[in-house]
């Protein structure tokens, strides 16, 4: 193998792939990037057997052939050669990998390509087989924007440890839930057509998925059993999906509001915010009092101070007070774009709902007010 390209372009493909390089596996292949030179171009690839990151970059293939090099190590050497002229690598004898770029030299020491493990190949498939869905990038980036960070880092609920992308009658849901919270988003898709699937996508190719996407292009997904491809452009993101039943979470949804009111949506933010200051680990709760035609938002924390912060909204129901962990709703405030939400509850014991157009929902369970 021997390929020549730049240094920008070297660095940009590793950046695709870096983070799907095993850092604690025993097998010391895991800890490589396949770098393979063929008829479309140059190629790399990264995995840790959970996900896998491919990223085809421009350059010359002047001898087609494939290697794996230490990740880690090539990584700091492209970050480190200078800026000017080409970078060429050729794989020698012994899985022996020379690297030059203008007056440096670096040779470091691969393994087989026949040792790296084989992703799934979807490309044989029929496009019915593999139940190909294509979405423009903005959509799903938007739509993780709102829901990702509701996901649950508790390992033990493992079915909880992703997002739900639900396939169905032409519209995209996405939901996300910690138990404590939830966040549900969804997009019609005319060009979805007729595919029924749910599938649970995991939070570590949730995040790779949140730094490959862009505002422009279409992103495609390829189903095939257990497995997920994303094509993003020039790369291709390989997941393992979260295998078991999400959770019945329509049922947490309350089907009827008893109050509701709309409030500016980065006034309630930023009062969230400032409220949030005096909480600590044993009173991690703000005061959400409710009263005719105002919202007050406060925090008494003894030993510590307090805050209290009043915003102007249009309501006539009876007073109500609510506690509510700060967190949770700037969370979700913090990513919505509409100027005003729709913030609904029944009695301060129920979840209550923010709503934002028809197209989103967030749930969040009241705290005990302290």
């Amino acid at each position: 193998m021997k390929i020549t390209t730049s240094k920008d372009v070297l660095l940009k493909g590793m950046q695709a792939v870096q983070n799907a390089v095993s850092s604690k596996s025993t097998l010391p292949i895991l800890s490589h990037v396949l770098l393979e030179g063929g008829k479309q171009g140059i190629r790399l690839t990264a995995t840790d057997l959970e996900i896998g990151v491919s990223a085809l970059v421009d350059g010359e293939v002047l001898e087609e052939g494939a290697v794996t090099i230490p990740a880690r190590k090539f990584g700091e050497i492209v970050k480190e050669l200078g800026s000017q002229g080409p970078v060429s690598i050729a794989l020698k004898k012994g899985q022996s990998v020379q690297i030059e770029s203008g007056k440096s030299y670096f040779r470091l020491v691969g393994l087989p390509r026949e040792d790296f493990p084989q992703l799934p190949d979807f490309s044989s498939l029929s496009s019915k087989e593999v139940g190909v869905v294509k979405v423009p990038q903005r959509f799903i980036r938007n739509m993780l924007q709102l829901t990702s960070f509701a996901m649950s880092h508790d390992e033990t609920r493992y079915v909880l440890n992703g997002i739900l992308f639900s396939f169905k009658e032409k519209v995209l849901r996405l939901v996300g839930t910690d138990g404590r919270r939830l966040a549900l988003v969804e997009r019609e898709i005319p060009e979805m057509g007729s595919l029924r699937k749910d599938v649970i996508v995991p939070m570590k190719t949730i995040q790779e998925l949140g730094r490959a996407l862009s505002e422009e292009g279409e992103m495609g997904f390829y189903f095939k059993e257990n497995q997920l491809q994303m094509q993003l452009g020039r790369v291709m993101i390989f997941s393992r999906l979260v295998e078991g039943e999400y959770p019945n979470y329509e049922q947490v949804i309350p089907k009827k509001i008893k109050e509701q009111f709309r409030v500016n949506t980065q006034e309630l933010l930023q009062a969230a915010k400032r409220a949030g200051i005096l909480t600590h680990q044993d009173s991690q709760s703000i005061k959400v009092n409710i009263i005719k035609d105002k919202v007050v938002i406060s925090k008494n924390t003894p030993d510590v101070g307090e805050v209290r912060e009043e915003l102007d909204v249009d309501y006539k129901g009876a007073e109500v007070t609510i506690g509510f962990n700060p967190a949770f709703l700037v969370d979700a405030l913090k990513n919505i774009e509409e100027e005003q939400i729709q913030f609904g509850f029944i009695d301060p014991e129920k979840p209550a709902v923010i709503k934002s157009g028809d197209a989103y929902t967030y749930i969040v369970l009241p705290m005990q007010v302290t």
